[in-house]
């Protein structure tokens, strides 16, 4: 069992960036795969990105690619989301999530372990 904790979120002008965090607890942080979704009000979970326990392996939803960068440190149990050229439609909660599997998971159901997740507000 896995849990996780979100951090980084806040409020940031159009252009601007911001790192989200997503510590895990537990010794065996490296064989779950990760990945980002994000929930806008009135809207469905939507799959941001995910990378494989390795961290060799990305996906990337087309609304971020070229914008946003997963990544992970297994060694500190901690995964990363890097989000560049911010626009006002990125305005979400964003959670981690994670699942022990060799895949890369890109649907929320596809997921055991899930983040509080944190608040990211993009002003126009």
């Amino acid at each position: 069992q896995v849990q996780l904790v979100e951090s980084g979120g806040g409020l940031v002008q159009a252009g601007g960036s911001l790192r989200l965090s997503c510590a895990a607890s537990g010794r065996t942080f490296s064989s779950y795969a990760m990945g980002w979704f994000r929930q806008a009000p009135g809207k469905e979970r939507e799959f941001v990105a995910a990378i494989s326990r390795s961290g060799v392996i990305t996906y990337y939803a087309d609304s971020v690619k070229g914008r946003f960068t997963i990544s992970r440190d297994n060694a500190k149990n901690t995964g990363y989301l890097q989000m560049n050229s911010l626009q006002p439609e990125d305005t979400a909660v964003y959670y981690c999530a994670a699942v022990q599997s060799p895949l890369v998971v890109r649907i929320p159901g596809g997921y055991d372990y899930w983040g509080q997740g944190t608040q990211v507000t993009v002003s126009s």
